[in-house]
């Protein structure tokens, strides 16, 4: 096992938002176990920045402290999964499951990120600047999610609370079996899954959006896109239903 030293958290005088001096980690070095292990072992104010990732999976899973690590270049499965504070942020691409079971904090990807990104995530932010594959969000349970491009299909599958934004297009089965999320996209959507219906944008949503694409530095007019969500037909079961089961 290599031995990680953690860089130094930022001085108490300075303001909580100040950024402490990053550790470098070269992942053609040091293996992925001792890099999670030191970032476990993290406290606040602590900055990482890990190089050579070569799209190795399950890189920064886990954090429960408010540090700050960068990724610099592609990322594997399930990058940042399990994430409980601070930020990751990936410089190129991520694989299958990006922040899978996220609970708060935020992830941004600047590249794409393929299928089932921020899957069952029940808070913080997740910031996909490129496109994402299908099943994005799929069972979210409070995460909000902002895609700058394209989502596949399946998205949004039985999701129950939480809000993803689409600046691109949504790809087939938009919403299917949707419970409470609110979902916002700007281009075309293939087709709507069952249960999910166009809904009116009013004033309240438009603050909302206006505030997730700021909060994910997007320069959008949030009254250029379409709210979707659930027709609250399959909440329980009722024969009448039966065939959109």
């Amino acid at each position: 096992m290599v031995t990680l030293t953690a860089p130094e958290a930022a001085a108490p005088e300075t303001t909580a938002t100040a950024a402490a001096t990053p550790a470098v980690l070269d992942l053609a070095e040091v293996p992925v176990r001792d890099l999670n292990q030191a970032l476990h072992n993290a406290v606040d104010g602590q900055a990482w920045t890990v190089t050579n990732p070569g799209g190795k999976h399950s890189l920064a899973v886990g954090i429960n402290a408010d540090v700050s690590v960068t990724i610099d270049g592609h990322a594997g499965y399930y990058a940042a999964g399990m994430h409980q504070k601070g930020s990751v942020a990936i410089t190129g691409n991520a694989g299958v499951g990006l922040a899978e079971n996220i609970m708060s904090g935020r992830v941004h990807v600047k590249g794409d990120a393929s299928q089932s990104a921020a899957a069952t995530g029940h808070g913080g932010l997740v910031v996909i600047d490129g496109n994402a594959g299908a099943r994005c969000g799929i069972s979210m349970k409070g995460v909000d999610i902002v895609v700058g491009g394209n989502i596949g299909h399946m998205s949004a599958f039985m999701a129950q609370a939480g809000r993803l934004v689409v600046c691109g297009d949504a790809g087939d089965a938009l919403g299917d079996s949707i419970y409470e999320a609110r979902i916002y996209v700007k281009g075309s959507v293939a087709s709507l899954g069952a249960d999910c219906i166009e809904k009116p944008l009013r004033e309240e949503h438009l603050a909302e959006l206006a505030e997730l694409l700021a909060a994910a530095g997007r320069t959008e007019n949030p009254s250029d896109f379409k709210r979707y969500g659930s027709a609250r037909n399959l909440y329980h079961f009722h024969v009448d239903n039966s065939t959109a089961y």
